[in-house]
């Protein structure tokens, strides 16, 4: 049987433990206390007496805060126990929590309250093959203290662990010995924090003046805010506006502030991808954009201050290009396992300019275009200056680390994902179909930008021209016409890949497409090949390579859909794309809680509960945002000049729709919409 994990987060800080709230070491899962990669406590069990405890409930406050009930010992313990034991766990900037023992008997009674306590510094990259580290242990009595420590050159991480009560510390833990008076409690307060030494030992986040704000002032933003600035929604269908809560304290707790930068930024999910990832943060501010637009600005400073800026094969770092990740943790440091920042990603560029005239469109921002003005025209000529590998004007990838770079470099990262429909993997570089249709996108919001904010028309025209010139040419070689769809990819000698993949979906959202073939890509994305009923498909089903439990091999992602589904909207195939948005929903309200990153392709007739992937992570930012892009796309929501245009394809069953406060250059705005269904219905009566 799984065994039950429990998780608070606040960023990039965040505990996993099970369903006790104990932590021991998982060899497939980061469980412990993790921050800026780097798990800073792999140890913490709590017995009473000796026992171990068991569960008798839990209370999930927040994403950063829950409280575990308690007995001690087995099942059997649990009727007319004497003694129960809550643990209130919260994080922040550091992890705490309060243990309160509770006597219900008529007489004193004296207990011996142990936790022990111990740390393996593991890189979170290293989880499953964790090497052993030699960790310090100073144990201070006298100041109710145990710290645990561990050196590499200048690489220091620090975990200290403080009692508010006396307590006897040892190398291992600490033990209380208390007495408790008839109905009386006891409690103390376990604060740890974690620290990230650089020279002299400092903590690289306290040196900061930033971050010493954050902690003056704490989780300034807290839950109750966020929510309150983004849109209300009024929905008709049962669960919805909770899936609408739901998604945003998701994108809520995974926000985090890099060191050297004030702003906080979407980082990936929980547990694996818990840091900066270039893609991950743009297609989430992609997705969110009328609902928490300020994820926008602060994502863009930030990739334009890491943006490449110098050829460096190690990093496979080029001028103009955008990280792929931002890591803080060992191995990253010493060059163990790629770099701590890595740039081996072909989407990332042209997903940045397509990402800064999207928020301008919305937000009306004109300044913050002319702020990044260099850094976008540095990505815009990247896509031909380096992106360009073989000279025939499409965007390719190749890696250039043999020993730790990411061997495909799409959305579709995983090293068999681009194969055709026979399994035969294409040589490199790679030309993946959805990267042209960014690299089109990007220009022409480049020629706009040029145009409108730069004063630069001779640059427009120029861009303009190479979009058109691109889709001309991307059409010609992609379509396969006896097959009705794209390639997935072109390889160097500009031989098609034909597996058909829910790739063609995102060539639909970018506009790549010729106005006369979009219905023909529109029946494949809801054939029975590609839609299993919960959503696209990432391979579809009958060729060789096709799994339903392969990450990219068959499986069905919600961020994936989401741009699906806008693809569909964009082209004004409303009914596929309210079939395929409703699939995903129906999906989340069937499995409630976090929106999984991904789930089996299985058919949805085969398995009436969706299946997810053991290495899912939940939440995960784009697909938490992938539920607010899919409202917005089914509501019809889009900029035009000054006003909110609402041209709403609800599906059918979700009756009547209303989001309120929706922000943007308008100031605030409402929307309207009923399902198909729910019209006739009114029109017959």
């Amino acid at each position: 049987m799984k065994q039950e994990l429990v998780h608070v987060i606040a960023g990039n800080i965040f505990a996993i433990s099970d369903a006790q709230g104990d932590i021991e070491p998982d060899p497939q899962l980061p469980v412990g206390l993790f921050a800026y990669d780097t798990r800073f406590l792999s140890h913490w069990v709590l017995r009473i007496d000796g026992e171990r405890t068991n569960a008798l409930s839990r209370d999930d406050l927040t994403y950063f805060e829950t409280r575990f009930f308690l007995v001690p010992g087995m099942a059997s313990h649990y009727i007319d126990a004497d003694v129960s034991i809550i643990r209130h766990r919260s994080v922040h900037d550091c992890f705490h929590e309060n243990i309160t023992v509770l006597n219900h008997s008529s007489q004193p009674a004296e207990y011996t309250v142990r936790l022990e306590m111990a740390s393996d510094f593991t890189d979170i990259v290293e989880v499953g093959q964790a090497r052993q580290r030699a960790v310090e242990v100073a144990a201070d009595p006298a100041r109710q203290q145990l710290v645990l420590r561990y050196q590499r050159d200048r690489f220091i991480r620090e975990t200290t662990v403080c009692s508010t009560v006396p307590a006897d510390v040892d190398e291992q833990g600490m033990t209380f010995r208390i007495r408790i008076p008839p109905e009386g409690t006891w409690e103390t307060d376990l604060h740890v924090t974690v620290t990230m030494g650089g020279e002299e030992g400092r903590d690289l986040r306290a040196d900061l003046q930033p971050h010493q704000q954050a902690l003056r002032t704490g989780m300034s933003e807290d839950l109750t805010q966020w929510l309150e600035r983004a849109p209300q929604l009024v929905a008709e269908r049962a669960g919805l506006e909770e899936l609408y809560q739901g998604s945003l304290a998701d994108l809520a707790a995974l926000r985090y502030q890099p060191l050297a930068y004030r702003e906080r930024v979407p980082i990936g999910g929980l547990p694996w991808a818990m840091g900066l990832f270039g893609r991950d943060s743009i297609i989430t501010c992609l997705q969110t954009m009328a609902f928490t637009p300020e994820l926008a600005p602060s994502t863009l400073r930030m990739l334009a201050l890491m943006q490449g800026g110098q050829l460096d094969d190690w990093l496979e770092e080029e001028p103009g290009k955008i990280l792929a990740h931002l890591r803080y943790g060992e191995t990253g440091a010493f060059g163990e396992r790629a770099s701590s920042l890595y740039y081996g990603a072909a989407d990332t560029t042209p997903l940045f300019v397509v990402l800064l005239d999207e928020y301008e469109r919305w937000s009306g921002d004109a300044d913050l275009v002319r702020e990044l003005r260099h850094p976008a025209r540095m990505a815009l000529d990247w896509i031909d200056e380096y992106g360009d590998l073989t000279g025939d004007g499409y965007l390719r990838y190749q890696r250039r680390n043999e020993r730790y770079g990411a061997v495909n470099q799409s959305w579709k990262n995983s090293p068999d994902a681009i194969v055709d429909a026979r399994g035969r993997q294409p040589a490199f570089p790679r030309a993946t179909c959805e990267l042209q249709g960014y690299a089109y996108d990007a220009k022409r919001r480049g020629a706009r930008l040029a145009r409108e904010f730069w004063g630069d028309p001779a640059y427009a025209d120029r861009l303009e021209r190479e979009a058109a010139a691109l889709k001309e040419r991307f059409n010609r070689d992609f379509w396969l016409p006896h097959r009705g769809y794209y390639a997935l990819a072109l390889d160097p000698y500009g031989e098609p890949v034909d597996a058909l993949s829910s790739n063609i979906g995102h060539l639909l959202w970018s506009g790549i497409v010729e106005d006369d073939r979009a219905e023909a890509v529109a029946e494949h994305l809801v054939g029975p090949r590609l839609f299993s009923g919960w959503g696209v498909r990432t391979l579809a089903k009958e060729q060789r390579p096709y799994n339903p439990v392969g990450t990219h091999l068959g499986a069905v992602w919600p961020s994936d859909n989401a741009l699906i589904v806008a693809g569909l909207r964009r082209y004004g195939l409303d009914a596929q794309a309210a079939r395929v948005a409703g699939g995903i929903f129906d999906m989340a309200l069937t499995l409630g809680g976090e929106v999984p990153e991904v789930i089996a392709g299985y058919e949805r007739s085969l398995t009436t509960y969706p299946v997810q992937l053991a290495t899912s992570c939940r939440p995960q930012a784009w697909s938490s945002g992938a539920l607010l892009m899919l409202l917005g796309t089914i509501l019809g929501l889009r900029p035009t000049g000054d006003n909110l245009l609402v041209n709403p394809a609800v599906p059918e069953g979700f009756g009547r729709l209303e989001l309120l406060d929706i922000p943007g250059r308008w100031g605030h705005s409402d929307a309207y919409a009923r399902d198909r269904t729910t019209e006739r219905r009114q029109r017959l009566h």
